[in-house]
């Protein structure tokens, strides 16, 4: 009943309102008409064009008439309109009837070039919507292809009369072409024409019925970048995103048709200005955001290199210029493929690995704006897995990019603080204060005091800001109680090597050191390292794999506890220093890391196993420090070491001593602690029948016959040798503070223990020598004292460069009596004095170093014969002598023993220094009667 009407109408070109409204309605009807039955999904369309037939040799007038209106009803009805679906029906349906003839009178009946220049504006944004506003479901897929149809046709339409009238020099008009490409790209790139996505049923019909319409609108727009000739440079970099969207698209004869465009581009911004920086710039910052949207892939970065690389070789001055943008491109798309693979994965660990090389390789190529954004995605990630101490050190990089300056700034704000933060100094402030939050929250108290510090000094020296310099100061003082009083556990570190080709690049055949987490058992840390790769299989030997792993297209893992090398501080050398702040160190701040793997080497010793064991000590070395941004680093270099038995048994002893020590600090600082763990370590090494002891070792190595055949080692078996001796009166030291602290029901236990202990001390004694401890109390605390240890500490050999300490005292020459204040100045710093031990040594041999003679004999003074030794004639072993009014030893002659503690190096035949302080008239008497 409709159809009559509404061809009357149109026949006579009035009503034009009434017409759209009538043919609304009709398409309405058959709208509601699809809902009972599907048949009728595409009548709207049918209808339209039976509708246009009948009166087609009005189709000038419909355009006139009805195009425009269509148009601009579609642009302001709202896409769930459901007339919207209506109009655009009927405007596809005019299309479908329009031939070549049709277009070019429509184009010539416009009045003038700015009306022109107005529709193909118009049409091209209304176009543009459509396309990224569908109007019909995704599963509409013949009304999909059907309006893709036309408005294909309309677009090559429209680009030809672009190229005839809006092309020369006085016509050009950039707006648009700018325009008319990015509609290209935009359906182009739209989801209905990415027929991969497709079923292969679904494809293969679209292929037969339609075609690949993308590599038609491809080749429509290299032309038309083509035909642009000198108007190119003015769409770069504006043209590089949208050019780079489409050669994403993964259709290979697409790309192979449109990457040169890049090359066209490069050449075009070099004749001009000899660089193409524009160009890469814009290419790099839209790479990362298309890649990480889920374009691009390994065939694209091949076909990328290759294409490019060829193109560049045709032109001798791109030649070099041109390789290095394809390295470059080709190394961001590695890196960038790499983190999109993993960043959707439930474990966060390898996302981050992928943000370091991104934010690395940003880094290197001055690209600052995305290095930060990287930046704080990793921090992001730390934070939402508790990692607070990698998170501030994250921070701390965006943080020295920033000046104590007024300077506005330049680069992109980030995090939630930042929009209201306009200077340097204002955001480095804020960022600094987080870090400090940070590094609090992950026990990384040094490190905040460090922050700390360098705030106080802006606050005092540069802005006067003093309620902020006391607010940081007290901060500061709260980390430095809670490093002497909050329990740090020391964290484990791990070597874990993936092997296998199955792996991603940025781990294949690669060995990573990884830092656990507080008290993180390595069967917890293995079961949270395998469960990204659920097929991959756990190696159980520690040794590198051969080829056959390696080159495997499995995946094969191998974890296996490190051990930290600390570097030598030197500001701690030859310092008696807390064991809370020492213990930091030890693992902290490290880049380096060994593994000892023993075993078997020549004729087999049943009855002696230590003659035979060998030591293979493999070290690593990361690319940074731990810990830093990440709780794990690549490892760098690696060397192997063979560490033969003598070796071995030194650092055992060395070891040993140091638990020994280290126990009789912390019991010393604490006495609640448990004695439980004092009590195991004394009696494994007193009684033989727990350990052996260490008469396994002179079984093996002090014979005449070990040494006959292995001259070279004397020095190794004295030092050895002195380790045995200088365990005894720490081992002394140690029962003395286990007898006070021992319970009713373990003192036979105790008895036991110090029988044990009498007998082992005088067979060492008498074999090895005496050896002294003295120890000197802190006046202020009872804090525990970790010794430094020398930087000899490690080695194991040249034993005779070993000094000897006799005394703990120092030997300044006689003064003459100062000011009191001075007096007070100096008794101060007597105060500060900590810890010491030295060791009188009696034997009937030379000792191994001594100091020069006095020049002045009057300096010498008696030798000391007291009997307050270790040893006693009755057996009984009372415990060391402590002298709480002991001096500070002067640094200057200190020398460390094997274990590494500190005193004055002399014989056992000269006397004990004198006093700090004493009268030369007090000092000449006591000469006298010392000679008498």
């Amino acid at each position: 009943t409709a159809v009559p009407i509404l061809q009357e109408l149109i026949e006579k070109g009035e009503e034009e309102d009434a017409c759209i409204e009538l043919l609304s309605n009709i398409l309405e009807v058959l709208y509601k008409a699809q809902k009972v039955n599907p048949v009728f999904s595409a009548a709207s369309f049918s209808l339209s064009s039976n509708l246009l037939v009948k009166v087609k040799k009005h189709i000038q007038l419909i355009l006139e008439r009805l195009l425009h209106t269509v148009n601009r009803r579609v642009i302001v009805l709202d896409r769930e309109n459901t007339l919207r679906s209506h109009y655009v029906a009927c405007m596809a349906a005019i299309l479908s009837q329009l031939d070549k003839d049709h277009y070019s009178s429509y184009i010539k009946a416009f009045p003038s070039r700015p009306e022109l220049m107005d529709f193909l504006m118009e049409t091209f944004i209304l176009f543009k919507d459509l396309i990224g506003k569908t109007v019909y479901p995704s599963d509409w897929m013949v009304m999909n292809m059907v309006q893709n149809r036309e408005f294909l046709r309309a677009i090559n339409q429209f680009a030809v009369t672009l190229t005839e009238m809006f092309l020369s020099n006085s016509s050009f008009e950039l707006q648009l072409w700018n325009n008319y490409f990015h509609l290209a790209v935009a359906f182009l790139t739209q989801d209905s024409l990415q027929l991969e996505n497709f079923s292969q049923a679904k494809r293969n019909s679209i292929l037969a019925k339609y075609g690949d319409m993308r590599a038609t609108i491809g080749a429509s727009i290299r032309d038309m970048w083509y035909n642009l000739g000198h108007h190119k440079i003015e769409f770069i970099p504006g043209m590089v995103g949208p050019i780079l969207e489409m050669t994403l698209v993964p259709e290979l004869e697409l790309r192979k048709s449109t990457i040169p465009i890049f090359f066209d581009m490069m050449l075009c911004e070099y004749q001009l200005t000899e660089s193409f920086s524009r160009f890469e710039d814009e290419i790099l910052r839209k790479l990362d955001s298309e890649v990480e949207g889920g374009r691009g892939d390994e065939q694209y970065k091949q076909l990328f290199e290759s294409i490019l690389l060829s193109c560049c070789q045709r032109h001798p001055e791109l030649a070099k210029p041109g390789e290095n943008f394809v390295a470059l491109v080709t190394g961001l798309l590695e890196r960038l493929l790499d983190y999109r693979a993993v960043m959707n994965d439930e474990n966060k660990t390898y996302s981050m690995s992928c943000t370091v090389n991104l934010l690395n390789f940003y880094k290197e190529i001055d690209r600052q704006a995305m290095y930060i954004r990287y930046l704080y995605k990793l921090k992001d990630l730390h934070v939402s897995y508790e990692n607070y101490t990698e998170g501030a050190y994250t921070l701390l990089l965006h943080a020295r990019l920033l000046k104590w300056s007024d300077e506005a700034n330049t680069a992109p704000m980030q995090g939630l603080h930042s929009p209201s933060l306009h200077t340097q100094r204002q955001l480095k402030e804020a960022l600094y204060n987080q870090i400090i939050d940070y590094f609090d929250q992950g026990k990384m108290w040094e490190e905040a005091i460090h922050i700390c510090k360098e705030l106080a000094e802006q606050y005092e020296s540069e802005v006067f800001d003093y309620e902020m310099l006391s607010d940081i100061l007290q901060r500061e003082a709260k980390f430095y109680e809670k490093i002497l009083k909050v329990l740090r556990p020391s964290p484990d570190y791990f070597a874990v090597g993936y092997y296998g080709q199955g792996f991603p690049t940025f781990l294949r055949n690669k060995v990573f050191i990884y830092r656990g987490k507080e008290y993180e058992r390595r069967e917890d840390f293995e079961m949270r390292l395998l469960s990204p790769f659920p097929n991959a299989e756990k190696l159980k030997s520690t040794s590198p794999p051969g080829e056959d792993i390696t080159g495997s297209p499995g995946q094969y893992i191998q974890c296996f506890t490190v051990q930290p090398v600390e570097e030598t501080k030197v500001r701690f050398k030859d310092r008696s220093i807390p064991e809370q702040i020492t213990n930091f160190y030890r693992a902290n701040h490290v880049q380096k890391f060994s593994y000892s793997r023993p075993f078997k080497k020549g004729p087999k010793d049943p009855d002696n196993e230590f003659a035979t064991m060998w030591i293979e000590r493999t070290t690593f070395v990361t690319a940074y420090p731990l810990p830093g941004i990440l709780r794990w680093f690549v490892v760098t270099s690696t060397t192997t070491t063979i560490i033969s038995p003598l070796e071995n048994a030194i650092e055992t002893m060395m070891k040993t001593n140091e638990k020994i020590m280290s126990e009789i600090n912390r019991h010393q600082n604490d006495p609640s602690l448990p004695v439980n763990p004092l009590s195991m370590l004394l009696n494994g090494i007193v009684d033989p029948a727990v350990m052996g002891g260490f008469a396994k070792y002179e079984t093996a190595f002090f014979q005449e016959s070990y040494l006959q055949e292995h001259p070279g080692d004397k020095g190794n078996i004295e030092q050895l040798k002195d380790l045995i001796a200088w365990q005894i009166p720490l081992l002394a030291e140690g029962i003395r503070i286990h007898r006070r602290k021992v319970t009713e029901d373990l003192w036979p236990f105790h008895e036991r223990m110090e029988e044990c202990f009498v007998q082992l001390r005088a067979k060492v004694e008498s074999q090895y020598g005496v050896r002294e401890m003295v120890c000197f109390e802190d006046r202020r605390s009872g804090r525990p004292r970790s010794m430094a240890w020398g930087p000899d500490w490690d080695r194991l050999s040249h034993a005779g460069d070993r000094q000897v300490l006799t005394e703990a005292t120092a030997t300044p020459k006689p003064v003459l009596r100062t000011s009191e204040s001075e007096d007070r100045r100096n008794e101060r710093k007597e105060n500060r004095s900590s810890t010491f031990f030295s060791y009188r040594r009696q034997d009937t041999r030379q000792s191994i170093s001594e100091l020069p003679e006095p020049k002045d004999e009057k300096q010498r003074l008696s030798r000391n014969m007291s009997d307050s030794s270790l040893g006693s004639s009755d057996g009984k072993q009372p415990p060391p002598r402590r002298d709480s009014t002991g001096a500070q030893p002067n640094p200057a002659g200190l020398s460390l023993s094997p274990t590494g503690f500190g005193g004055r190096v002399k014989s056992a035949s000269k006397a004990p220094p004198l006093p700090r302080k004493i009268s030369p008239t007090v000092y000449e008497t006591f000469l006298e009667q010392s000679d008498a």
